[in-house]
């Protein structure tokens, strides 16, 4: 009892360093000009300071490496730290002179590179249900740079609305921070890891007070890009032998960016637009339109979060074929609700169209008379 006693201790005096830090990194932002100004793609109304993610870094910089050298080996620490610090400087270059996209990936896939050949931390085998272990070999490289960039990049892209950002961090780490506990419980993972997700978690909690609606301070990609980063590295930590259970969890803990990203790419390639281009139809985006107020939009969305980080958890509880099943759910019903927001695009809905075909006699009347119409044309035709 003593022993988690001191852990907590020193776990909250990061979450007051976080949280003594932020005020500071306000004034500095004002200064160095890492200032969010209003424009047709953005929320606020009034130029607003960024770069809020420094205080998150400097707060857990200072804990992972003085706080906790008796649980902690220095030379993980750094690595973290220093692998981190690359993308936090590319994200405060960002939040100063506004980089392209292109830019920006260069940054993260420098960290992530690092990640692999210096820190050498890489998703090295899969163990599938009835095939049983499976070497990834050279493989690991380009999927471990892929998982990284992938989940960096979705945490950034769902940075729209006050406090997003960084509550979804917070429900997510906390997950897999309870995930990995138990890991480290049974000697799956070591204890470092899961310590490392706990003051990540207790520096964004310092931090969240000024960034909630209304916000007095925004992570920029400093801080969005730099808690996409991290999480990705911590998630993967328990992946060098990864089962199917253990490789989808983060997975599903993270499943609202992840699903806002890969949808914002669909969306994007359907109308014939560059990936990396902007639009408004994001989650939150879609929610506001739909009449949801600004902490509206936010709690909405924190919610869905809570949802998927319960099904990570049950995912621990359950057989091959329960967990088959439940994501299967999972998807359908997660389809429809993005159908019904409009998510992909007001005129696409495949999902509620084939179940409105079946419960709608006449639309599907409607359906069918116009599929005869077409045939008939296309008969004329020839």
């Amino acid at each position: 009892m003593d022993f988690l006693l001191k852990i907590a201790l020193r776990l909250f005096l990061t979450m007051i360093l976080a949280f003594l830090m932020t005020p500071l990194i306000k004034k500095l932002s004002l200064k160095i000009g890492a200032v969010d100004k209003p424009n047709s793609r953005r929320i606020n109304k009034v130029p607003m300071p960024t770069a809020g993610g420094l205080a998150i870094y400097i707060a857990f910089s200072i804990s992972i490496l003085f706080l906790f050298p008796d649980l902690i080996p220095f030379r993980y620490a750094i690595h973290l730290v220093i692998s981190s610090g690359i993308v936090v400087l590319t994200g405060l270059i960002d939040d100063i002179f506004e980089l392209k996209p292109r830019q920006k990936l260069i940054g993260v896939m420098i960290a992530a590179l690092y990640v692999c050949f210096v820190f050498d931390i890489t998703v090295s085998t899969i163990t599938l249900p009835h095939i049983g272990l499976v070497p990834l070999d050279w493989l690991s490289y380009p999927i471990t740079v892929l998982w990284i960039v992938g989940l960096t990049n979705a945490i950034n892209l769902v940075d729209g609305l006050d406090g997003l950002a960084s509550g979804i961090s917070i429900i997510a780490l906390t997950t897999i921070g309870i995930v990995g506990y138990v890991a480290s419980s049974t000697g799956a993972v070591q204890l470092q890891v899961p310590l490392a997700i706990f003051i990540l978690l207790m520096s964004v909690l310092g931090f969240f007070p000024f960034n909630f609606y209304p916000a007095k301070i925004f992570l920029g990609d400093t801080g969005a890009l730099q808690l996409g980063f991290l999480i990705s590295v911590l998630s993967i930590q328990g992946l060098k032998n990864a089962t199917f259970i253990t490789l989808i969890t983060p997975l599903i803990i993270l499943g609202v960016p992840i699903t806002d990203t890969l949808f914002a790419m669909i969306r994007r390639r359907l109308n014939k637009r560059p990936i990396s281009s902007a639009d408004k139809m994001h989650l939150h985006h879609r929610l506001i339109s739909l009449g949801f107020t600004h902490r509206g939009a936010v709690l909405a969305i924190y919610c869905m979060a809570l949802i998927f980080s319960i099904i990570a958890l049950l995912y621990m509880f359950t057989n091959t074929w329960a967990m088959i099943l439940l994501t299967i759910a999972c998807l359908f019903g997660l389809q429809i609700f993005i159908e019904m927001i409009g998510l992909t695009g007001v005129d696409k809905q495949p999902l509620l169209n084939a179940l409105k075909f079946l419960g709608n006699k006449a639309y599907r009347k409607e359906v069918l008379k116009k599929r005869e119409e077409k045939k008939k044309r296309n008969k004329s035709m020839k």
